[in-house]
């Protein structure tokens, strides 16, 4: 398929992520790779095969589930205390939709 450095660049963006041109060089065959290989899965006939796992399967009793009861929640100062930069009552993170 041959990637480009324009398109490694272009999906490093939408990820809001700051690639080094040495890091677009290491990162550019190993997404191709995937690209080829997500192609080759693409030219698999899949008619009349019924999926293997499905969110809602059903299964014998307890099948990967737990009880469904409440459970005791941790304070606001508990949760907290080991975020970096706690406001107040809540968690403060890096703003990630703005573009420059």
């Amino acid at each position: 398929m041959a990637l480009t450095e324009k398109e490694v660049r272009y999906v490093a963006e939408l990820a809001h992520l700051k690639l080094t041109d040495a890091e677009v060089q290491h990162f550019m065959p190993q997404l191709d790779s995937i690209l080829e290989y997500i192609a080759k899965l693409n030219e698999l006939n899949l008619q009349g095969i019924d999926p293997m796992a499905q969110v809602l399967a059903e299964g014998p009793p307890g099948f990967a589930l737990r009880r469904d009861a409440a459970r005791p929640m941790f304070t606001p100062e508990v949760a907290l205390a080991n975020a970096p930069d706690p406001g107040p009552g809540l968690f403060k993170v890096p703003r990630v939709i703005d573009k420059e």
